[in-house]
C-alpha cells in the first residue's frame, strides 16, 4: 500500500536526523451507530477518520506528533514536530528500550463487514428489538442502540518491525424502563464481539430485549436489601468487573514504577485465597488484541496464581524501569495519542464448582448480579472499591429466593480476594463495543469477566 512506502520513508528520514529509535502508527477507524428509543428512529451516526502518529526518542526524551494529512510534506512535518519535542525535552529518563522487530498481518475473525448490510436491514434489527421490549403497560420506556465498529492499525519501526491488525466489532444494547407502585427501574445490558454482521443475525434481539424489560420490572417491585456483611455469590459480569477496575488497574506497570499502587513491591506474596488465579490475555470471546501498539506480542500473563501475585502488566517504557519484560499491554486510544498501559483481557481462571454447589452452602447471603450494573469508584492506592450492581437475589437456606435491587457492594478488595473460598467452573469473557476503559484521557475497549465465585465476607448496602 501506498501508505506504506510513505511510512516507511519518513522511518528512514528519522534515522539520518540522528534519532535512536523512532516508530509510526497508521489508523483507519470507522464507527456506526443506530439509536432507536420508544419504537422511533432518533439517531443514525457513522464517523471515520484515519491518520498518522510519530514517536521519536532522542537522548532517551520522547517527543510525538501526529497527523491526519497523508501528504508526504504533512508526515515530514510532524516527524520534525516529534524530533523538536524531544530535543527541547533535553535528555530524557529512558533507559534503553528493547522494541520487538515483529512482523505479521492479522484480523479478527468476520464473515460479513457490517459496511456492506444496508442501513435499513440494520435499522430493522434494531426496531424490531426496540417494540419487543413493551411486554405490557409498566414498561415506560425503552431505548435500543446497535453498534459496529472498523478498526485498521499498521505499527513500523526504525527496528525493522512491521505489523498489522483489523479488528471487526459488533453488538447491541438496550435498556428498559419499568414503573410499579413502589418505584421505577432501569436495567441495561449489551452484547457485542468481535465478530461482523453475522453476529447480530444470529441473535434473538427481541428475546434479548424482553428479558430486559421483565427484570426491569421485577426489580421495579422489589425491595433494597437490608445493609450488612453478607456472603456473597458473584456472578462472571460483576466479578469480571471488579477485577478490571479495583485490581486490574492496580496491576498496572506504570502506577508500579509509580508506587501509586496497593500491589508495589507484593510479587511473590499470597494476597489472595488459593482458588484465585488471574489473568491477562488474547482470548477468542474477548477484544481481538494479538498486538499492542508499540508491535509488541501480547503475552499470556498470569497475574495471580493460586492466590501468589507473579507479576504485572507492561508496556515498554514501564517495563524499562522495572527490570521487567514488556507484556505487549502498551495501547492507545488512536493515532493520536502515545500508548500507555492497559490491561486487555482480564479475568479470572476457572475452578471446579458447579453453580448449584457454590449456592448450597449458603445459609443466607445475596447473589450479585452484573446484568445492569452501573459502575463504581475503586482507588488503586488504597485497594478500596465501590460499584452498583444489578438487580440481584436473595440466598436463603441455598436456594436463590426474592429479588433485591439497588445493591451496592463495597470493600477492600485484597480483602474481598482472601476471603474467596470457592471458585465455579464455568467461564464467561465480555467485550463491549459501546465503550471501554478510561484512563488518562483515552478510552480502549477491552474484555473481562471470569466464573462465578463465592466470597465469605463482602459489604453489601442498599442505593
Amino acid at each position: 500500500m501506498e501508505i506504506e512506502s510513505n511510512l516507511y520513508s519518513i522511518l528512514e528520514k528519522a534515522e539520518r536526523s540522528g534519532v535512536s529509535y523512532a516508530d509510526v502508527r497508521y489508523q483507519e477507524h470507522y464507527y456506526e451507530s443506530i439509536l432507536v428509543e420508544n419504537k422511533v428512529l432518533r439517531n443514525y451516526s457513522s464517523r471515520k477518520f484515519s491518520g498518522v502518529g510519530i514517536r521519536v526518542f532522542v537522548e532517551g526524551a520522547l517527543g510525538y506528533a501526529s497527523t491526519c494529512n497523508m501528504s508526504r510534506e504533512s508526515l515530514i512535518r510532524a516527524l520534525n514536530n516529534a524530533i523538536n519535542v524531544a530535543r527541547a525535552l533535553g535528555k530524557g529518563g529512558e533507559k534503553s528500550l528493547d522494541f520487538e522487530t515483529n512482523r505479521a498481518e492479522v484480523r479478527s475473525n468476520f464473515k460479513v463487514d457490517p459496511i456492506n448490510v444496508s442501513p435499513e436491514e440494520k435499522i430493522s434489527v434494531t426496531l424490531d428489538a426496540n417494540k419487543s421490549a413493551f411486554i405490557e403497560d409498566r414498561v415506560k420506556n425503552a431505548a435500543t442502540r446497535i453498534g459496529f465498529l472498523k478498526d485498521l492499525r499498521l505499527f513500523m519501526s526504525t527496528v525493522g518491525a512491521n505489523v498489522k491488525v483489523e479488528t471487526v466489532m459488533s453488538g447491541l444494547w438496550h435498556q428498559s424502563v419499568a414503573k410499579s407502585s413502589m418505584a421505577m427501574e432501569k436495567v441495561g445490558y449489551s452484547e457485542s464481539k468481535c465478530a461482523g454482521f453475522e453476529f447480530i443475525a444470529s441473535r434473538d434481539w427481541n428475546g434479548f430485549s424482553s428479558n430486559l424489560s421483565k427484570l426491569a420490572i421485577e426489580a421495579s417491585e422489589a425491595r433494597t436489601p437490608p445493609a450488612g456483611t453478607y456472603m456473597v455469590i458473584v456472578d462472571p459480569d460483576a466479578i469480571g468487573l471488579l477485577l478490571h477496575e479495583a485490581f486490574g488497574h492496580a496491576s498496572e506497570g506504570d502506577l508500579i514504577s509509580t508506587r501509586e499502587s496497593v500491589l508495589f513491591g507484593k510479587v511473590g506474596e499470597k494476597i489472595a485465597s488459593e482458588e484465585v488465579t488471574i489473568v491477562d490475555d488474547n482470548v477468542e470471546d474477548g477484544y481481538f488484541y494479538p498486538y499492542d501498539d508499540e508491535g509488541t506480542a501480547k503475552r499470556r500473563v498470569v497475574v495471580v496464581e493460586d492466590g501468589v501475585l507473579r507479576g504485572y502488566l507492561h508496556d515498554t517504557s514501564s517495563a524499562s524501569k522495572t527490570n521487567a519484560q514488556s507484556t505487549g499491554n502498551g495501547r492507545a486510544q488512536d493515532f493520536e495519542n502515545i500508548p500507555i498501559v492497559r490491561q486487555a483481557n482480564y479475568f479470572m481462571q476457572p475452578k471446579d464448582y458447579s453453580f448449584e454447589e457454590l449456592v448450597e452452602d449458603v445459609d443466607y447471603g445475596i447473589y450479585v448480579s452484573g446484568k445492569g450494573a452501573t459502575g463504581g469508584q475503586v482507588d488503586v492506592g488504597m485497594g478500596t472499591f465501590t460499584f452498583s450492581v444489578g438487580p440481584s437475589k436473595i440466598i436463603r437456606g441455598g436456594k436463590l429466593e426474592e429479588t433485591v435491587r439497588g445493591v451496592v457492594v463495597s470493600g477492600l478488595i485484597l480483602d474481598t480476594l482472601k476471603t474467596i473460598d470457592a471458585v465455579g467452573k464455568d467461564l464467561t469473557i465480555r467485550t463491549n463495543v459501546f465503550g471501554g476503559c478510561g484512563k488518562m484521557g483515552q478510552t480502549v475497549r477491552v474484555g473481562f469477566g471470569g466464573p462465578h465465585v463465592r466470597v465469605q465476607k463482602m459489604i453489601v448496602g442498599g442505593r
